[in-house]
C-alpha cells in the first residue's frame, strides 16, 4: 500500500507541473510603433510572434467585442476611429493542440481632438438650502429633484427651484450616504455611496419601490439617463451603462481627452445628447460624448463658489440640472445657499 501511495503522489506531482506550464511566455505581441498609445484617428498594427516552436492550430484576436482570425507572424490591423476611447485589453487566444493560451496587452486610445474650453455667465440666481449636501440634481418638467448626502442626513427632495422651498422630503436610512439621482419612466433612481445598492422610488408619491445591487462598479457617485439607458459614475475612470429594466451594468465608457483618461467623474447630467459631469474636488465640468467617451469640452466654473455664503461647512461645486423645455442649465454645490442659472461661453 505504501508503494502504491508513493507512485500516486509522484504521478499527481508530475501531472501538476505539466498542466502548470506557462506557454504564454513562448509568444509575444508585437505592436507597431514606439508605444501602445494611439489616437482614434490611427490604425493599430501588430502581429503575434512565436519565441519557441509549437504546433499552432489557430490565433484569435479580440478587441472591444471584435474578433479577428489571423495566422502566426501575420500582421493585422484595427481601425480605431469607431471604437471607444480609454484603456482596453487586446486579447490574443492561441490554440496549441486543443490547449488555449491567452495573452493580453493594454492599448490606450486617446481622443484626436483637444476639448473646447468654456467659461460661464450667470443669468439668474435662486435660493438654495444651505444645509443640502448636494449629490444629485435633475429637473422633471418644472420641478427640481435633489439627492443629498452625509450619513444620517441623506435625503431625496422635491424642490421649487424659484423659491428654494422643499416641497417634499424623504429621509434615507441612517447607514445610507445619498449620491446621484435620475428620473426615467415615472421612477426616481437614487444611488448610495458605499452600500453597493441603489434605490428606486415612485415619481408621484416618492414611495420606495425597490432596491438594486451594483455589480462591477466600485461605488455609487453620479447618475443620469438618455431616455432609454442609465449612466452611472463610480469614482473610477469608468461611466457604466445600465439596462433600464434590470439595472445591470452592461458596458461602460471612459472619459478621455487628447492626453489622458479621466477619473472621479461625480454628478452627471444628460444635456442634448451629451453627458455633463462634475469633476470631484475641482471647479469644472466636462462634456462627454456618450458613444465613445471623448471629452469634447471643459467648463471652467472657478469664481462661482466665491459668490455664495462663506461658512465652515461650505464644500465643492456639485450639482448640474438641465431644464429641457427652456434649454437652461443650472448648477450649485454642497452646502451652497444659491442655485445659479448659467450660460456657457466658448473661450
Amino acid at each position: 500500500m505504501r508503494i502504491i501511495k508513493s507512485l500516486a503522489v509522484i504521478f499527481l506531482t508530475l501531472n501538476f507541473f505539466s498542466c502548470d506550464e506557462d506557454l504564454s511566455k513562448d509568444f509575444k505581441v508585437l505592436v507597431e510603433g514606439k508605444s501602445k498609445t494611439f489616437t482614434n484617428s490611427e490604425v493599430l498594427k501588430a502581429s503575434i510572434k512565436a519565441l519557441k516552436d509549437h504546433e499552432v492550430n489557430s490565433v484569435d484576436i479580440k478587441f472591444q467585442g471584435e474578433l479577428l482570425k489571423v495566422q502566426l507572424s501575420e500582421s493585422f490591423s484595427i481601425d480605431l476611429s469607431q471604437l471607444k476611447l480609454g484603456d482596453h485589453k487586446l486579447d490574443v487566444i492561441i490554440d496549441i493542440n486543443g490547449e488555449e493560451v491567452k495573452l493580453s496587452e493594454t492599448i490606450k486610445i486617446l481622443n484626436d481632438d483637444s476639448p473646447k474650453l468654456y467659461t460661464y455667465e450667470i443669468v439668474n440666481t435662486y435660493p438654495h438650502d444651505i444645509s443640502a449636501y448636494t449629490q444629485g440634481l435633475e429637473f422633471h418638467a418644472d420641478t427640481l429633484y435633489e439627492s443629498t448626502g452625509q450619513r444620517g442626513e441623506s435625503s431625496l427632495r422635491k424642490v421649487n427651484y424659484k423659491t428654494g422651498e422643499v416641497l417634499k422630503h424623504v429621509e434615507l436610512d441612517q447607514f445610507y450616504f445619498g449620491e446621484g439621482l435620475t428620473i426615467l419612466n415615472d421612477k426616481i433612481y437614487q444611488l448610495t455611496w458605499q452600500s453597493q445598492e441603489g434605490l428606486v422610488y415612485d415619481l408621484e408619491t416618492m414611495d420606495l419601490l425597490s432596491k438594486f445591487a451594483y455589480s462591477e462598479s466600485k461605488e455609487g457617485w453620479g447618475l443620469c439617463n438618455d431616455g432609454e439607458q442609465l449612466y452611472k459614475s463610480d469614482g473610477t475612470n469608468k461611466i457604466w451603462i445600465l439596462d433600464p429594466e434590470s439595472l445591470e451594468e452592461e458596458s461602460y465608457i471612459q472619459p478621455t481627452t487628447h492626453k489622458a483618461v479621466l477619473n472621479q467623474m461625480n454628478e452627471l447630467e444628460w444635456v442634448e445628447g451629451k453627458i455633463y459631469a462634475n469633476t470631484y474636488q475641482k471647479d469644472g465640468v466636462v462634456i462627454i460624448d456618450p458613444k465613445n467617451g471623448a471629452v469634447e469640452g471643459v467648463v471652467d466654473f472657478r469664481g462661482l463658489r466665491e459668490k455664495v455664503k462663506q461658512h465652515s461647512n461650505l464644500d465643492v461645486l456639485n450639482g448640474i440640472a438641465y431644464h429641457k423645455s427652456t434649454q437652461r442649465l443650472f448648477v450649485t454645490g454642497k452646502n451652497w445657499n444659491k442655485l445659479f442659472e448659467v450660460k456657457l461661453i466658448e473661450k
